[in-house]
């Protein structure tokens, strides 16, 4: 059911939206516990989507521990690591296609399933939950000289605060750049009730200190000053490809390599997200 509240973008009148919105809102103002305890199962479950791609010879797969559980890793090739993190309801598989370019430029790919997806552990996955296991990966790889992400995964890219990440190089795929906003015109338009939400938002903002509203990825990627290469399809449907191309435009060190026809997800494995790559490292 997440898949469809955070994905769907249908705005016109709805009569199934208009009875959530009515349900959700008598639910929480009734029996408000039971309601967040339902909202929690509908709104930070991600679908757990089957791998999309064939693995790759020599692909070394492990588990690593972290604050949100066991995370699945998938690595391949030897040399300099480049960490990458895909998005929401999304697997490393995706990146699969990108891993075999990244390994035969002489560099060692790094990717894992985020809490609650692919084969990692944990029910329930949200921002927070992101940054903390890409946190974990960091902290576990040695010579990581850049990242790639994936949608929601650049934001918590962009908003990780790991010190491996001050002086790397970005490649950020189909990025969610104006997180909350997409966020909440998400709850808006599946007609979940917004009072409920937020006090769902809550209690993970108490859980980790830190409120929703501190998360501002386009604001971090202003301050950065490394080198960032963005590719975005001008038809993704979910993040904003307008946005992207107004950072190219304005922030320094920020490129646009814009693609037709891929949509959302198959943009991961487009030439350009591999043109982008080589470009980072001077190929």
């Amino acid at each position: 059911m997440s898949q469809d509240i955070y994905f769907g973008t249908v705005k016109k009148f709805s009569f199934k939206r208009s009875a959530l919105n009515i349900v959700t809102r008598l639910h929480h103002t009734l029996i408000p516990n039971h309601a967040k305890k339902m909202g929690r199962k509908l709104l930070l479950t991600p679908v757990r989507t089957k791998p999309k791609n064939t693995e790759p010879t020599g692909l070394i797969k492990s588990k690593l521990n972290s604050s949100e559980g066991e995370l699945s890793l998938y690595q391949l090739g030897s040399g300099p690591v480049w960490v990458l993190a895909h998005g929401w309801s999304g697997n490393s598989s995706q990146f699969f296609p990108l891993m075999e370019h990244i390994a035969s430029k002489g560099f060692t790919a790094v990717a894992f399933d985020h809490s609650a997806h692919g084969q990692s552990e944990g029910k329930h996955a949200h921002l927070p939950a992101f940054i903390e296991g890409l946190n974990a990966v960091l902290d576990a790889q040695e010579n990581v000289v850049g990242v790639v992400a994936h949608s929601m995964g650049t934001a918590a890219v962009l908003e990780c605060h790991h010190i491996k990440l001050d002086d790397t190089p970005l490649l950020l795929i189909a990025p969610v750049l104006n997180y909350t906003e997409n966020l909440f015109g998400s709850i808006e338009r599946s007609g979940y009730s917004i009072k409920l939400f937020k006090a769902i938002v809550g209690d993970i903002e108490h859980q980790y200190q830190r409120t929703i509203d501190s998360f501002n990825p386009y604001q971090r990627l202003q301050l950065r000053k490394n080198k960032t290469i963005i590719v975005h399809d001008k038809e993704d449907r979910f993040t904003s490809f307008d946005l992207s191309k107004s950072a190219s435009e304005h922030i320094e060190n920020v490129t646009l390599y814009p693609t037709t026809g891929l949509g959302h997800g198959r943009v991961m494995a487009s030439d350009e997200a591999k043109k982008a790559f080589d470009e980072l490292n001077h190929i």
